[in-house]
């Protein structure tokens, strides 16, 4: 089932990347109010700023509509070695968070 919070999950990737809306809009070459427009869900970003929402996230598509539970990180140039470090600490941080 679909949990369409689009605008919610623009706002949390920004915040979590501390960029502000002002910073995101130049990012993407909109305003501000473009943004916090988003974010309100008072108007849906197209489909060419959403692949680029995307892109600029390190996300897929589906993650920002909602379809799919999980971020991704982009490894894209790494090791394998590198790769599998990554993907220990994200286990680790898991295994923490279930701890509590």
């Amino acid at each position: 089932m679909l949990n369409y919070k689009l605008g919610q999950q623009i706002r949390t990737l920004r915040e979590a990347r501390n960029i502000s809306q002002v910073e995101l809009g130049k990012r993407l070459g909109i305003s501000k109010q473009s943004v916090c427009n988003w974010e309100n869900d008072n108007v849906q970003p197209s489909v060419e700023m959403l692949v680029r929402l995307a892109s600029l996230f390190s996300v897929s598509t589906d993650y920002l509509l909602g379809f799919e539970p999980g971020a991704y990180i982009d490894v894209t140039g790494l090791s394998n070695e590198m790769i599998e470090h990554l993907r220990q600490i994200a286990e680790a941080l898991k295994a923490a968070e279930k701890r509590g």
